[in-house]
């Protein structure tokens, strides 16, 4: 016998015991198989078209058409559960999108705006149909993390939609179903027009390349899905077995397929019902939209108004920086084109722009924008030694990043880098220039310590942290250095602030969690609201 076909979920998981009718396009016998625990159909059949019909308690039953002869097919298969995503991911207000949820029973949707609380927008509705089970959707065979899960595409002659409210930020959709299932999804509003002085960049683009929905992200199977369905991660994947330094980056630009946008994100789920002090629960959700939700709190506590945009929004040009006197950067906005790269440098140093970053490990890699929803992560990294940048191929060159490797050192415009030192550890800063303007009221003098407490669980510990930025040898050389984190083996974040001039200012806190400890330690609230201040004069 010989493997046939495979069947896995939608994380590419083997799905053993699953039944298939495999009936032949030409002959129209019937062969009924089960699939192995390896998720491998077995058989004798003749090399030809068959039409495929899967079914597996727990899961939603479909017919697939495949062609026999050639490489075994990929069959996939959709769990019982309650998940969604709104399509496109982002719009202005007045738009609409379409929302694209999966359920086995009824459920029900409202919309809300999180912002310093969480505000009750509209009753969405109830949802279900006539038909059985009419709520399920159905996956793409294959590898569906490059071409996405096209929802509402089969059986949806009119696909529901939802206009984007006035207001700009960052919405949820929530999801109920009467057994008690919930899920729910975010949808980044900007504005018609700008409404104020200040614009934040949601980090959309990392979101997508951390989301492994359908087996695929930048950082498991990353240049491309492998043969046979993951029977168990820990021996399957490259990412756990294979121990040279970001082994999972191996492969060459050129091999690197692409990740859809077009498919829901449960790291951005809000695995808890909580307040934005709340601590953020979740391993990746500290690093995403919950994460971020912190900052936008904040800066209404704080009586800042603000738009936000998704960053496909700054690269094609809906985000006018000439509208804006600040643009915030939070948390982790790791990947960027090079449009979005290029646009905000220039605004800074040609146009007087002023950036706040209050992130970590940003900017670090070139992303390219693909048509159809997609995106290519420009992740190889010849790492030789461990090196977080890595070395040209002779060795001749060491690149701070992998943006540096493509364009240039993020630093040249940040004034930081991320480097190893300091990953995965938290710690509060330390002053080092008290007498600067950032430490106004704070009370602080040279050498205490300020940002021990964050609301950030994943690593927890201080304001510098998870992965931490510092001065590199591209730091513009007015690079000021006023506090650095004290982590260990000299691995603190490093807050800088340089001024180009025209009234151009870049202040960084190169640190992932700094953001988390907004709501918990004054001195980093009262720093970020200084500069703030400054720049919006």
């Amino acid at each position: 016998m010989k493997a046939l076909a495979y069947v896995s979920d939608e994380m590419y998981v083997a799905l053993p015991d699953v039944y298939a009718e495999f009936e032949s396009r030409s002959s129209h016998g019937v062969t009924l198989l089960r699939s192995s625990p390896r998720g491998i159909f077995y058989g004798n059949l003749a090399d030809g078209e068959y039409r495929v019909t899967l079914s597996k308690p727990g899961y939603g039953s479909k017919a697939s058409h495949v062609t026999l002869g050639g490489e075994p097919p990929q069959l996939r298969l959709l769990s019982d559960n309650l998940i969604g995503y709104m399509w496109p991911k982002w719009a202005r207000a007045g738009e609409t999108c379409e929302y694209r949820v999966h359920g086995v029973e009824q459920y029900q949707l409202t919309l809300w705006r999180y912002g310093l609380r969480k505000e009750y927008i509209s009753m969405i509705g109830w949802i279900d149909e006539h038909g059985p089970q009419a709520n399920r959707q159905i996956l793409p065979d294959g590898d569906f993390t490059q071409t996405g899960v096209a929802w509402n595409q089969k059986g949806y002659p009119a696909p529901p939609i939802l206009e984007a409210p006035e207001r700009s930020g960052l919405y949820y959709i929530r999801a109920r179903t009467p057994s008690g299932r919930f899920f729910s999804w975010p949808w980044v509003v900007a504005p018609r027009m700008p409404q104020s002085a200040i614009a934040v960049l949601a980090s959309t683009n990392t979101w997508n390349a951390y989301n492994n929905y359908g087996g695929r992200s930048n950082y498991v199977n990353a240049d491309h899905l492998p043969a046979c369905p993951i029977v168990n991660a820990r021996q399957d994947l490259d990412r756990y077995y294979d121990t040279t330094p970001f082994g999972t980056w191996k492969a060459q630009d050129n091999e690197f397929l692409p990740l859809s946008f077009d498919r829901p994100e449960p790291n951005n789920h809000m695995v808890d019902d909580g307040e934005v002090t709340d601590p953020v629960q979740g391993r990746v959700q500290c690093g995403q939209a919950p994460g971020e939700w912190r900052l936008y709190g904040w800066l209404e506590r704080e009586g800042f108004a603000y738009d936000l945009y998704a960053e496909a929004q700054l690269h094609d040009g809906t985000l006018n920086l000439d509208a804006y006197k600040v643009l915030i950067l939070a948390v982790h906005p790791e990947y960027w084109s090079r449009e979005m790269y290029l646009r905000v440098k220039q605004w800074v140093f040609e146009r007087g722009g002023r950036l706040m970053y209050l992130g970590g490990n940003g900017l670090n890699c070139e992303i390219v924008f693909l048509p159809n929803g997609r995106m290519h992560c420009l992740s190889h990294l010849r790492s030789l030694h461990g090196e977080l940048g890595g070395r040209s191929a002779d060795g001749t060159i060491e690149y701070e990043s992998r943006m540096h490797r493509t364009l240039e050192s993020e630093a040249n415009l940040l004034g930081v880098v991320c480097t190893e030192t300091g990953i995965m550890t938290s710690a509060p800063y330390r002053v080092i220039d008290p007498d600067h303007w950032i430490f106004e009221g704070t009370g602080l003098r040279k050498g205490d310590e300020f940002g021990k407490d964050t609301l950030h669980e994943r690593v927890p510990g201080g304001a510098s942290g998870h992965e931490t930025d510092k001065r590199s040898a591209s730091s513009p050389a007015n690079t000021m250095l006023l506090a650095k984190g004290t982590n260990p083996d000299d691995g603190g974040a490093e807050i800088t602030l340089h001024e180009p001039g025209q009234g151009a200012a870049v202040f960084s806190v190169g640190s992932i969690t700094w953001v988390s400890a907004l709501f918990c330690d004054p001195h980093v609230s009262r720093i970020t609201r200084n500069v703030l201040t400054r720049f919006l004069r």
